[in-house]
């Protein structure tokens, strides 16, 4: 028998294998490998054995003693694989593409880039290619529209206040209003959740019709103190807001500045009616022409519930806050500056 004929010679050939490193993958043929095969089949180990020994199918032990006599022992580097779809050239292509509209789809990119002299390369090659660059599919972050004449009008208020301290910001009250929705979030909300199980009850976002309705609320602040929280009934225009500040700014303004405060606030349309900047000019109060303090996690039955919830936050706001984000003045000033206007991280 032929096993019976070559034991002798497998005790010296198994000793030789043995002392070759088995390698990692099973397509791991490097030319190494190869060439120890060919050795141990030399020295009369059987394919079986030797497939074995490097853990390869007999089939794959056959194929490479077969090459290594077609080749008149001549030991090939395995091939790379598969050729690439797209050239250099292309991938520059792509690249350039997606940075020059960082909004085209894969689709509009595979377009853009088709030549009739080269192969049309897959959206999922064309993502690949982007991604191994470093440009990966992100949501974008939603700011407010900015023209170049308020983007000017940005940078030249930067630079007038980059320089000023604590002691040029004192004095000033810092308003802003913001609505809380009673039920949910009308930002986007993640969940991570198996496979299959998308309709389970513990991976579901529960809504109700109109919303569930929702909290308006206004506030201001100085260096020295929080000032008070109002909650807003019906819709906010310019009528409510020269009641708040009529009744609860000024008075607070009164007793905690006395008559030197600087009063900030947006340009919302309400703000800048001609009917409150005659108030402003009645009262004889300087404008300067932004805090928010979120309250997540917390659900409230009602509003005056939702109110409270967002007074007890608000009074709860320590002065370190405050002077913490007067600080940061000077680095939002240049922020605006380096974006040329655009809108910021702040």
């Amino acid at each position: 028998m032929p096993v019976q004929r070559s034991l002798p010679l497998l005790a010296v050939s198994c000793e030789s294998i043995s002392a070759i490193v088995k390698p990692f993958g099973k397509k791991t043929f490097t030319v190494d490998v190869r060439k120890s095969i060919v050795r141990g089949h030399e020295l009369g180990a059987h394919p079986k054995i030797l497939a074995t020994q490097f853990g390869r199918s007999s089939n794959q032990i056959y194929r490479i003693l077969k090459n290594n006599r077609d080749d008149d022992g001549v030991v090939h580097r395995q091939s790379p694989g598969r050729p690439r779809t797209t050239s250099r050239a292309m991938d520059r292509n792509i690249l350039r593409a997606c940075r020059e509209d960082p909004r085209r789809t894969s689709t509009d990119i595979q377009v853009s880039v088709t030549s009739p002299n080269e192969p049309v390369p897959l959206r999922r090659t064309i993502r690949r290619r982007l991604q191994v660059a470093g440009l990966h599919g992100r949501r974008p972050v939603k700011k407010q529209l900015v023209s170049l004449k308020n983007r000017k009008a940005r940078v030249e208020w930067a630079k007038q206040h980059l320089s000023w301290g604590p002691r040029e910001w004192a004095n000033h009250i810092w308003s802003d209003e913001s609505k809380f929705n009673l039920f949910g979030t009308d930002g986007i909300q993640w969940i991570r959740r198996p496979i299959g199980s998308r309709y389970a009850p513990q991976y579901q976002c529960p809504t109700v019709k109109h919303g569930g309705g929702s909290v308006m609320v206004w506030g201001c602040f100085s260096d020295t103190s929080m000032g008070l929280l109002k909650i807003i009934f019906g819709t906010m225009d310019r009528y409510v807001y020269e009641d708040i500040l009529e009744n609860t700014m000024r008075p607070w303004a009164r007793a905690n500045l006395g008559r030197s405060g600087v009063f900030q606030q947006d340009n919302d349309p309400k703000h800048t009616s001609g009917y409150v900047a005659n108030w402003f000019r009645r009262r004889r109060m300087d404008l300067l022409g932004w805090p928010k303090r979120r309250l997540k996690g917390v659900r409230a039955s009602n509003a005056n519930q939702k109110f409270a919830q967002l007074e007890a936050a608000w009074k709860s706001i320590s002065m370190t806050v405050v002077q913490t984000i007067l600080d940061s003045m000077p680095r939002r000033c240049q922020a605006v500056i380096d974006a040329k206007g655009y809108p910021t991280k702040y």
